[in-house]
């Protein structure tokens, strides 16, 4: 099946030139799942969805919370999404040049699957940070729309402010409605956010013993709707030892 890439300019702009996207190695098998993995079963794929969960970011904002994938890497397995209909590309006439990707309708509909991978690796795979891993708690937080299943009755937006290390703090908004959760990463140049109904922050640390496999919250401080905030907080994090560390 062929997908038109998806490319958009604002302010009446030339489309970005198209590279040609990069060789695909398919599965050849007539199985959905073979055909599901044809399109996401490449390295970083389902992370750049993971990422764009909180809404469209520019290419340098990508490289900033993937440190692991090169500047070439990102740029080929973005050109091929866009290719398979994944993405969204939009240039804005500024200067310096802003180009913005976006996940598709396709695309977000692998958040509950996404969210699925993340319980059993919080069921078999869990533990304390390994030496060398990245620790970035957004990175669990965007997992927050395919992990979360909160009650309809749990209602309102809740703020996590989480410091990463030798960062600024930054800013997560869990929006909690009819069942389901919208995640939202405010932009630098974003305006002011409306007043949260509930605030929990902590330091580094903190997030890490609150999102690891003990679930230690003690560390962070938790402003306003407390009940709201701890039933989001149960969703994302494991709230038990991992079967592989209870083994």
């Amino acid at each position: 099946m062929l997908f038109l890439c998806q490319t958009r300019t604002s302010n009446g702009g030339k489309a970005i030139p198209e590279f040609p996207p990069p060789k695909r190695h398919p599965y050849d098998q007539w199985s959905p799942d073979a055909r599901a993995l044809d399109l996401v079963g490449d390295k970083w794929t389902l992370l750049i969805v993971r990422d764009l969960a909180a809404g469209p970011r520019r290419f340098v904002e990508l490289q900033r919370v993937l440190p692991g994938i090169s500047t070439e890497q990102l740029r080929s397995r973005l050109n091929r999404m866009v290719a398979d209909g994944l993405l969204t590309r939009q240039r804005y006439r500024e200067v310096p040049p802003r180009v913005d990707y976006e996940l598709t309708e396709r695309a977000a509909e692998l958040m509950p699957i996404l969210g699925a991978l993340a319980r059993w690796g919080y069921d078999w795979t869990w533990s304390e940070p390994r030496a060398g891993e990245d620790v970035d708690v957004g990175a669990i937080l965007r997992l927050a729309p395919g992990l979360l299943n909160p009650p309809r009755s749990a209602r309102g937006t809740v703020a996590i402010a989480a410091t990463a290390k030798a960062a600024q703090p930054r800013e997560y908004l869990l929006h909690a409605r009819n069942g389901s959760v919208r995640i939202e990463e405010p932009r630098d140049d974003a305006q002011p956010a409306a007043e949260p109904d509930a605030r929990v922050s902590g330091s580094h640390a903190a997030w890490v013993a609150a999102l690891g496999p003990d679930g230690d919250r003690s560390g962070l401080s938790f402003e306003g709707n407390r009940t709201l905030a701890e039933t989001l907080l149960d969703g994302i994090s494991p709230g038990k030892r991992s079967k592989s560390q209870a083994a």
